[in-house]
């Protein structure tokens, strides 16, 4: 059975070779946000023969046919999501202490970024949101900066 991003490959003409469909596989059944090198990791358990350059073309692929989109969470490593659509719009909160990545959405601030958009003249077609924090103390209130 073909993996959710196996399937997105094949309805955009991607030829799926076995090494790109156990990406694929790995990529579908991904809960985090990995990198190349942890994509790597799962990928070779799987299949050892696949080659970390493999793995980069596959991914420079993916992104290029809109399968899989890159995102920059402030440690240095471009790490790679599903392009799931508008049904699964969300947000990211990075903790800077531990690296945790938290997907969080929020229609107030849904409604907030079209309200900016119109105001300056534009319709809202597409946007990206990372939050970085670092966790309050238990009893403390956010202060204001």
């Amino acid at each position: 059975m073909d993996s959710r991003v196996a399937k997105l490959c094949m309805e955009k003409g991607l030829k799926m070779t076995e090494p790109r469909r156990v990406i694929a596989r790995v990529l579908s059944d991904s809960d985090d946000h990995p990198d190349v090198e942890a994509l790597h990791g799962r990928v070779r358990d799987l299949d050892p023969s696949i080659s970390i350059a493999t793995v980069y073309r596959t991914m420079k692929l993916f992104e290029e046919t809109n399968i899989v989109t890159k995102r920059d969470f402030g440690d240095g490593r471009a790490r790679y999501e599903e392009i799931l659509g508008d049904e699964d719009h969300h947000h990211h909160l990075i903790d800077v202490t531990t690296g945790q990545v938290l997907e969080f959405y929020n229609e107030e601030l849904e409604a907030l970024k079209i309200k900016i958009a119109n105001e300056l003249g534009f319709k809202l077609v597409d946007h990206h949101l990372e939050l970085f924090g670092v966790p309050l103390k238990r009893g403390s209130k956010p202060k204001a900066d």
